[in-house]
């Protein structure tokens, strides 16, 4: 069996057994996903972001220019960036004294670093996660810094940290924009991969909207990138670049039958992680919206078998009792069915547009959704048998707090 393993090297390496191949959109929970129900239909977090979200903690964020140019040189890349790529160390007060190791990349000249929850965390082997005690930052020149734990999260496995911008000279490297991604676009990814510092490792962006396990939540990560690029343990954390020296992504995962490079790699796409780091800088935690069900993707093909009155949307499966779903008066699905091979849950409202804004999918409303905060208010437009209705629901703020702190 395929398994999906973290990128960090430590003494203890959680294995996550991949449980279900990647469900491409069939279900999505809406909360910034969107519930807390979390058995096998429920999938998760990409979150965009405005450009006034992502400032909310005043801090600067992007200080470097793009490389000029169209073509790929990952030479130029390499010279360009690497000063700005960090390995992280996060020792952890256990009775192993676990250290754990992993990539990183600057990101303001104050000192905030970005990386993956799950290199300074124990929430992979652990249901009650807690962060390191000490993390260090190692530069391109070895030497070693020591820096602190902003606050993680772990809905899209980001963690922030800082360090004394006194302590070391700081260069850091520009974000991009995620959403621009293409299959066939080529991508560095640099970091320290088995411990190995300072390298570099190239490919393409094999695709773009994949919904993958989390390592650090229940959740699942939706629009995820994947590459081809060799991702390896010790790689968790480091920057994913596109040809013009941008970060794309945070490279987070392989999925592979062994273990090694020959796997399929994950990054989490930049702008999830512009999202997670404002709210970090501003308050030290980030919240999403809840909605609290569960959907599944609607086709023409299951609407004619199923006799739906439209032929694309977002099947509600599952209404989470007592949540701002249920105030709403959604209703969820009653029975299921076997449907070309797939189980489609039947009986429920079909979600057809949110604010008036049209809805072909399940992921569709997943983004919709996490573009919002707790407190607002939005209309639902769904189809219930053949009736169409509207419906207005007041998100929430999503549980499970002990994965986001």
């Amino acid at each position: 069996m395929a398994t999906v393993r973290p990128v960090r090297r430590g003494p203890t390496i959680a294995v996550v057994a991949l449980a279900a191949a990647v469900l491409g959109g069939l279900v999505a929970l809406l909360v910034a996903t969107v519930t807390g129900l979390t058995d096998g239909k429920t999938t998760t977090v990409y979150v965009p972001t405005t450009a006034s979200e992502v400032g909310s903690g005043n801090e600067p964020i992007v200080r470097a220019a793009p490389l000029g140019g169209k073509g790929f040189t990952p030479s130029r890349i390499y010279t360009a960036r690497s000063p700005g790529v960090v390995t992280v160390f996060a020792f952890f007060d256990n009775a192993d004294e676990q250290e754990a190791q992993g990539s990183g990349f600057v990101v303001t000249p104050s000192g905030y670093i970005l990386t993956s929850a799950h290199v300074v965390t124990d929430v992979v082997e652990s249901a009650h996660p807690s962060e390191a005690h000490e993390v260090f930052i190692a530069f391109k020149d070895q030497d070693r810094v020591k820096a602190k734990i902003v606050g993680w999260d772990g809905y899209d496995d980001v963690a922030l940290l800082k360090v004394d911008p006194a302590t070391h000279p700081l260069v850091t490297v520009p974000l991009g924009d995620s959403s621009r991604t293409r299959p066939g676009d080529p991508v560095a990814a640099m970091g320290s991969p088995f411990g190995n510092e300072d390298s570099i490792a190239v490919g393409v962006v094999s695709a773009i909207h994949r919904s993958i396990s989390s390592l650090t939540s229940s959740f699942k990560v939706v629009d995820a990138i994947q590459t081809d690029a060799p991702i390896t343990h010790g790689n968790s954390g480091g920057p994913l670049f596109d040809a013009r020296g941008r970060v794309i992504g945070i490279n987070a995962q392989i999925r592979s039958d062994s273990g090694g490079a020959e796997g399929v790699g994950f990054a989490v796409p930049i702008n999830a992680a512009k999202r997670s780091m404002g709210q970090l800088i501003a308050t030290g935690q980030v919240v999403y919206a809840f909605l609290g069900v569960t959907t599944e993707d609607l086709t023409p093909t299951l609407a004619r078998h199923l006799g739906y009155g439209v032929s694309r949307g977002a099947i509600v499966g599952e209404v989470r009792g007592g949540s701002p779903a249920d105030h709403a008066g959604l209703e969820g699905g009653t029975d299921e069915q076997s449907v070309n091979g797939l189980t489609v849950t039947t009986g429920g409202d079909v979600i057809v547009a949110v604010n008036g804004h049209p809805v072909r999918s399940a992921d569709q409303v997943v983004r919709d959704i996490g573009s919002r905060l707790p407190g607002e208010t939005i209309t639902l437009t769904v189809v219930r048998g053949q009736e169409r209705k509207t419906l207005n629901a007041k998100l929430g703020a999503r549980p499970d707090a002990d994965t986001n702190h």
